[in-house]
């Protein structure tokens, strides 16, 4: 895969793509990176050749996503994240490139995952990898958008950490998420910042207390 030069400034976000499909045609598919931003950077679930941690540059990380399957359910839905386009806005995750046969087989088992369970429609972005930013990646992301129904929109981060808090679903408690989203973060350095999802986590830790006694609180951090 050819790699795009460096960029010098955000560049204005591309437009929504539609669904991924697999390669077709004769021979063996090309390689594709597939960037994660949310559970994809602590459990992709799908075989991948290689990763990398990294950004995107020109996207912010929202929790503005609804959640009824994974993290929620129909009556009390969870806030999982999804990207808004913002042009001084960078998000940090994870590239997997998958190779071969694994093309096929990531994209449909996210195509479930994400599209059909999660809301989620396909974007291409541009990442820029931790050890190697000047060797930016073009890759696949998951995002999003207001047009879909479970989508929530922006509310204030009290507000969302209570919701985290009351929800859970198949794939476990919606709290889960958020803790392993801030740990990922914290792993990545003092030059990956999101204040967005600081403060969520700051506002589920004054709030934890009185969602669970004590030692059950000291359990979930």
């Amino acid at each position: 895969m050819k790699q795009a030069p460096a960029a010098q400034s955000p560049a204005p976000a591309p437009p929504a793509s539609p669904p991924a499909q697999p390669p077709r045609g004769g021979g063996d598919p090309p390689a594709l990176w597939i960037f994660g931003y949310g559970s994809l950077v602590w459990r992709p679930d799908f075989a991948y050749s290689d990763s990398r941690v990294g950004f995107v540059r020109g996207y912010s990380r929202r929790f503005w996503q609804g959640d009824t399957f994974h993290r929620g359910s129909d009556k009390m839905p969870g806030r999982v994240v999804t990207l808004l386009e913002d042009h001084e806005g960078c998000t940090w995750g994870v590239a997997y490139q998958v190779r071969d046969e694994q093309v096929s087989e990531a994209l449909k088992y996210l195509n479930v995952r994400e599209a059909v369970l999660g809301g989620y429609d396909t974007k291409e972005v541009t990442f820029y990898p931790q050890d190697s930013p000047d060797q930016p990646l073009k890759a696949l992301a998951y995002v999003a958008t207001p047009q879909n129904p479970g989508y929530l929109g922006p509310a204030p981060e009290e507000a969302i950490a209570t919701q985290i808090l009351a929800c859970h679903g198949f794939s476990g408690h919606n709290l889960e998420y958020l803790l392993r989203l801030a740990d990922f973060m914290q792993l990545c350095g003092p030059q990956a910042r999101d204040e967005h999802l600081a403060a969520i986590v700051d506002a589920v830790g004054a709030m934890l207390p009185c969602f669970c006694p004590t030692k059950q609180a000291l359990a979930l951090v």
